[in-house]
């Protein structure tokens, strides 16, 4: 019997993303073939990103590329070259009405080759997180969120398909580009990792089921704002560096949301990036980044909030709205909303 259970778990763990994918399509909520053509795009998007992010090193594609995105940030020339890969891959599969980028001033709108507009669904992406980490070699990725349109299919995208609140996501997840590169998505039935076979170009099933640990020991936080911060944020903070039973809690921020999410996740612990006087609203963007982390963390057993409430439930007013984020394993986020809330 035990033979057969470790025989079972090499199977699974054998399992292609392409598998995984046909596999359980049946689980999607409109199972068309769409949405996982779509998946199957970004993975394909997601290839050819990881190619130019390790050859980074070699060719002219590091550094600023002299060009500030909506944000106001300097525009990394990967930032640019994910962006462009991205967008041609799902254009070119003509399985998207609109995409959203974290790089671009606007929505774009998508025409079916038929001009009817009938796809059914957008993409909001933030082609390279981390970027700024590109220069040091420090890991980055890709973060991605799918909605299903709002308005009526046969007509053209509109602003509002994607001013959606994150509850109404059918898929997110990440791509993290590090010692391995791992495609980590959910379509609202668990979260599960695929890492790349660099020798084939194929994804495997690695990490089946992915939770968080209710609890943890890692903090990952800009200590370097603290001053900045407000005072509910301050005292978590004290709070994690206090001597006690299961305390002090080890500081981890690498600077790259994904990078940090994904060890947290695995570890267990938690990560912030509160509203200060500097940022009043953060620094995070709630569609390309705290959506669809949020949506991977309740997935994953995890909790997503603002500092006093749920980030799934927020309603969009614009494309590039920030809003503050704190995120990971459950008992410490609540931990922190409770510090919140004595300054509310």
């Amino acid at each position: 019997m035990g033979t057969n259970t470790s025989q079972e778990r090499m199977q699974k763990k054998n399992k292609t993303l392409g598998e995984f994918i046909i596999e359980n399509q049946t689980e999607f909520q409109y199972s068309t073939g769409e949405l996982s053509k779509l998946i199957n795009a970004i993975r394909l998007a997601a290839k050819v990103v990881n190619h130019e992010v390790n050859k980074a090193g070699l060719v002219d594609i590091l550094g600023a590329a002299g060009e500030t995105n909506i944000q106001g940030e300097n525009q990394q020339k990967l930032d640019v070259l994910a962006n462009e890969k991205f967008k041609q891959t799902l254009q070119n599969r003509e399985i998207v009405c609109g995409i959203a980028s974290e790089e671009e001033d606007e929505f774009i709108p998508i025409n079916s080759q038929d001009e009817q507009h009938q796809n059914k669904y957008v993409v909001l992406i933030d082609p390279l997180d981390g970027s700024s980490n590109i220069d040091v070699n420090v890991s980055v990725g890709t973060i991605f969120s799918i909605y299903r349109r709002i308005t009526p299919i046969g007509s053209p995208v509109t602003l509002a398909d994607f001013l959606q609140p994150g509850v109404n996501q059918v898929a997110a997840g990440y791509i993290i580009y590090g010692t391995s590169t791992m495609l980590v998505y959910t379509t609202g039935h668990g979260v599960n990792g695929f890492t790349l076979n660099p020798a084939i170009g194929t994804f495997y099933l690695s990490h089946p089921n992915m939770q968080f640990p209710d609890t943890g020991t890692i903090y990952s936080v800009n200590e370097g704002n603290y001053i900045h911060f407000p005072q509910g944020v301050k005292d978590y903070i004290k709070y994690c560096q206090m001597e006690e039973e299961d305390r002090p809690y080890t500081s981890r921020y690498i600077g790259s949301l994904v990078s940090d999410f994904h060890r947290n996740m695995i570890k267990g612990g938690i990560y912030m990036y509160p509203k200060s006087s500097k940022a009043s609203n953060g620094k995070l963007r709630l569609l390309y980044e705290c959506n669809p982390i949020a949506f991977l963390a309740e997935q994953a057993g995890g909790k997503a909030s603002d500092g006093y409430g749920r980030i799934l439930e927020i309603q969009p007013g614009e494309l590039h709205q920030r809003v503050p984020f704190f995120c990971g394993s459950r008992k410490m986020v609540e931990k922190a909303e409770s510090f919140m809330a004595r300054y509310a």
